[in-house]
């Protein structure tokens, strides 16, 4: 392709990690099947437009994986599959969101007990005077699934640090009884990770991840719990229902629509037509 050139240069992840990525698709997708032998390294340079020192590079990273197996003489063959359990099911109400990390047992890597306030976006509320700061990683059957920086008001935070260390801060910060939420802003994403993202949650660098910021606002519309939240693309998914619980009401009202506009056309076809007139009895 006579644009390849142009599409990488519009992404700052190395090239051999761009070409990795798209691999690893095709892998995941069964393009490349479990032993099924892969392109060449003088095809794939051809498709890539890129030199084959690159090419070998992705091979590296993608074997390091344990997903091709590189044969001398042979070629390389596909000798696995990228993990796919999409467990993590995103909540669109708070309920369902405390319910999926209530649980939870973080893995704290990082606490700072005084920070300058998270840059907050317009619609995202007050700053807070203070806040804390926690940086953790989550992990399922001992492997990490979500990476979380969380700011905490410290007003909050300084009720019970050790339990805030041990424990998932959100289901934490709605149990108290004079602390109440007017609003809880979530916004979903997709990005890629970044050099710590990847290290902590022990995936490529330049790997499409998931992102979710969630933001909850007090009574006085203060941000007393900002959350930047990292998943693997692999175990996380939303599935919303795109008709709620009013979806009869306004099918109703749509097909009662259509009912009307198909009565419309029919009245409008009646008048057209001739009228017969039936002769006196």
């Amino acid at each position: 392709m006579k644009n390849l050139a142009a599409l990488y240069d519009r992404s700052r992840v190395p090239l051999y990690v761009q070409v990795a990525s798209v691999m690893r698709q095709r892998i995941e997708s069964g393009f490349w099947g479990q032993g099924d032998k892969i392109s060449t390294l003088e095809e794939l340079e051809a498709e890539f437009s890129v030199a084959r020192v690159t090419i070998r590079q992705a091979i590296e990273l993608m074997s390091d994986e344990g997903l091709l197996d590189a044969q001398q003489g042979r070629g390389t063959f596909v000798s696995g599959k990228p993990k796919t359990d999409r467990w993590v099911k995103l909540g669109t109400d708070l309920e369902t969101t405390v319910a999926l990390i209530r649980d939870n047992v973080p893995k704290r890597i990082q606490i700072v007990d005084h920070v300058p306030a998270p840059e907050l976006t317009e619609g995202e509320g007050l700053a807070a005077d203070h806040y804390a700061f926690l940086r953790s990683v989550q992990y399922k059957d001992q492997v990490p699934f979500s990476a979380v920086s969380l700011f905490l008001a410290r007003s909050i935070y300084e009720r019970d640090p050790d339990r805030f260390t041990h424990a998932a801060a959100l289901p934490m910060v709605l149990t108290m009884d004079d602390v109440s939420i007017s609003h809880a802003y979530q916004t979903l994403t997709i990005g890629v990770a970044g050099p710590e993202t990847a290290e902590q949650l022990g995936i490529g660098l330049g790997e499409p991840i998931a992102d979710c910021r969630l933001v909850l606002l007090d009574g006085n519309d203060t941000a007393i719990y900002v959350a930047n939240i990292h998943y693997r693309r692999e175990c996380f998914e939303l599935k919303v229902d795109l008709l709620d619980h009013a979806s009869g009401v306004r099918g109703g009202g749509a097909q009662k629509r259509r009912a009307g506009r198909v009565a419309s056309r029919s009245h409008a076809v009646a008048k057209l037509r001739p009228r017969t007139v039936e002769p006196a009895a």
